[in-house]
């Protein structure tokens, strides 16, 4: 799969001054662990879920989680279980493009007993989410993944979700987050991504996000994120790539606040009523969260709708001023500093340099955009802005 496929040829070559590069579920996991971009959940009741899928493809998903956890009521765990192997056996028998595809469980024993059940259909599965991940909790869940891919032959990865209290109090954050650390070093070849679960981190004070705000403006979830970035998301080649928290809301109820998004850069582009979508869906909410996501070391995000997937892609475009700074930088030894190609900066060979070089394993899986091409003219190309009417939302529960 590659992103912007679904762009037609000719506009993407407008677009990108160096272009996404494909990419599959058999790639290093340091490039799938990018290459997520926005993963879209999906409750394992979906009765068309296998249709949900190739849609979901067809509009530029390149991940999608099947939930067995929160998004199911208890009573529906043994239904939804079936429902996922029936739709998985499906997809296989179909073929054709599906994007990477997890399975979030609720119980260590799942992971073999899915697997088993699904027979050939488990080659769709790159891995699983775990929820609510603490180093005495996570390690039978990383056992299980581990036994399971030494039986099978087939290579399994985990995306740890860090949500539970204890990784939200101030008293027991440090140490937790210290055990898991240990813990996921030992499986750092399992190990694709670090999701952060935002709606039960906001639980643990009995908060909720509303849509005019990020969640960097929850201070005690922002602190968490702060900590687990700190702790799990280091660049020194100790830490693991974090993602994003779950944005929510798909479509605009009352507002307390002004549109975060300035007229300018879509006048520039012709481009009102693009401006006017995004913000009656409070898409210009999840921009800036984006945005705000990435200033603090965050890649990729959840999301539980098909109509986020645009935005959370066309930002993860490098833009071209960017790509010309981490070239300049990556292209430097012995240290210095110097000002910019587009001369509004300085940058220095050491302190930039692992920005650079995550930079650029960005370029490789988003592109880079063509100069002058803004993050309108991206948005634009990628997908709709907002629900289609008609539209299915995808998933319940905003989970990880």
């Amino acid at each position: 799969m590659r992103h912007f496929d679904h762009i037609d040829t000719a506009r993407r070559k407008h677009l990108f001054y160096r272009h996404p590069r494909s990419f599959d579920r058999h790639d290093d996991p340091a490039v799938l662990a990018v290459a997520l971009g926005a993963t879209l959940y999906a409750p394992a009741t979906r009765p068309a879920l296998a249709d949900d899928v190739q849609k979901a493809a067809r509009r530029g998903v390149a991940s999608m989680v099947v939930c067995l956890e929160d998004a199911i009521a208890d009573a529906d765990v043994a239904d939804a279980e079936a429902n996922a192997v029936a739709q998985f056996r499906d997809l296989r028998e179909r073929g054709g493009d599906a994007p990477l595809l997890f399975v979030r469980v609720r119980a260590p024993g799942q992971i073999a007993d899915l697997v088993d059940r699904l027979g050939d259909a488990a080659e769709l599965v790159t891995g699983f989410v775990l929820p609510k991940f603490t180093a005495a909790d996570g390690a039978p869940f990383l056992d299980a993944l581990e036994e399971t891919a030494a039986r099978t032959g087939l290579r399994l990865l985990a995306m740890p979700v860090i949500e539970s209290r204890e990784a939200v109090h101030a008293e027991s954050r440090a140490e937790l987050l210290r055990d898991v650390a240990l813990l996921l070093d030992k499986h750092r070849d399992r190990i694709l991504a670090i999701r952060l679960g935002a709606t039960d981190m906001s639980a643990a004070y009995g908060l909720r996000r509303p849509p005019d705000l990020t969640i960097y403006d929850i201070r005690p979830v922002a602190g968490a994120i702060s900590d687990v970035v700190n702790i799990l998301g280091r660049a020194d080649g100790t830490g693991f790539v974090v993602t994003g928290p779950v944005w929510e809301y798909f479509s605009a109820g009352e507002r307390m606040f002004k549109p975060q998004l300035r007229r300018s850069p879509f006048e520039a582009q012709h481009a009102a009523p693009l401006r006017q979508r995004l913000i009656t869906s409070d898409l210009d909410g999840l921009i800036r969260e984006v945005h705000l996501d990435k200033a603090n070391g965050l890649t990729g995000k959840t999301v539980i709708h098909p109509s986020h997937v645009a935005t959370v892609h066309a930002l993860s475009v490098v833009t071209h001023e960017e790509y010309c700074d981490a070239a300049d930088i990556l292209g430097w030894s012995g240290g210095g500093a110097m000002a910019s190609s587009y001369a509004n900066k300085m940058n220095e060979a050491k302190p930039h340099r692992a920005w650079a070089e995550r930079l650029m394993l960005r370029a490789r899986v988003f592109g880079v955009a063509a100069e002058g091409v803004t993050f309108v003219e991206l948005i634009d190309a990628a997908g709709p802005a907002g629900p289609a009417r008609g539209d299915a939302v995808l998933s319940r529960a905003g989970q990880a």
